[in-house]
């Protein structure tokens, strides 16, 4: 009987290659134990970025905003623009003006701490305008030689009607009235050696206008005179003042907040 010859069981005996585990396992995979990673990210949804958001959009809007106060703005500005100039052409408003007729100083003595004085004041307010009225409240006058007041007054109210001149007269006087202290008089001391004193007269009053049946509200005013002079009376004659480069100038004072312009 003749002998049969079987190949043997282990390729790797004749050089082929080892079998692999999954056909060792019967052609399965194989099962490994879930790490904490898995385990945790099981039930986590699929990540998906968010689109960008829509900056074209609000640009475009903050655009079409500013765009309109921009336009209302112009609007508003042409409006008025266009209301002044026929306000103008209507009534020609001419601000009021005021000039000093005369001045007299009939005392004046200075020590280091305190003014005495009296002076006569005449001024002489005009409204040139043909179509306003002006209504004054109180005027407060002080005189002025240098930054030192030497002497306070003040005019009752007036109203002033069309092509109007008003003639204002009062006594501007200080007795013994203490200077401030930190006041710097050596100005004013060397002005009494020379015996001539530059003046300022400032007036500070409410003034309303009124055109046709409109009345506008309270506006404050200022008015500078300046270029005075004086000489101080040795005797009981009053000294007249000198005027030459008398110059009066008269400015709205508009507060702002806690600023007076």
């Amino acid at each position: 009987m003749t002998d049969r010859v079987y190949p043997a069981t282990n390729p790797t005996a004749n050089g082929g290659a080892a079998p692999s585990p999954a056909a060792a396992n019967g052609g399965a995979n194989p099962t490994f134990p879930a790490n904490k990673a898995q385990l945790y990210n099981a039930n986590r949804p699929a990540y998906r970025p968010r689109p960008p958001a829509r900056r074209g959009y609000r640009r475009s809007c903050c655009c079409s905003i500013c765009l309109w106060i921009t336009l209302l703005i112009t609007l508003l500005l042409l409006l008025a623009a266009i209301a002044a100039t026929v306000f103008y052409v209507l009534y020609r408003p001419h601000k009021p003006s005021f000039s000093v007729a005369s001045l007299q100083l009939s005392r004046f003595n200075l020590s280091d701490t305190a003014v005495t004085s009296a002076f006569n004041v005449s001024l002489i307010a005009r409204n040139r305008n043909s179509a306003i009225t002006f209504f004054y409240d109180q005027t407060s006058v002080k005189i002025l030689s240098g930054d030192v007041d030497i002497g306070d007054g003040s005019f009752p109210a007036f109203t002033q009607t069309k092509k109007n001149v008003t003639n204002l007269k009062t006594v501007i006087s200080s007795s013994n009235t203490p200077i401030p202290d930190g006041t710097d008089i050596s100005a004013l001391k060397s002005s009494v050696k020379s015996k001539h004193l530059p003046l300022t007269i400032q007036l500070e009053t409410n003034v309303r206008a009124k055109f046709s049946k409109i009345k506008t509200k309270n506006l404050k005013i200022r008015v500078t005179c300046s270029g005075i002079k004086i000489s101080i009376p040795s005797g009981k004659t009053a000294s007249v003042a000198s005027m030459s480069k008398l110059k009066c100038e008269v400015d709205p004072r508009i507060k702002i907040i806690k600023w007076t312009i």
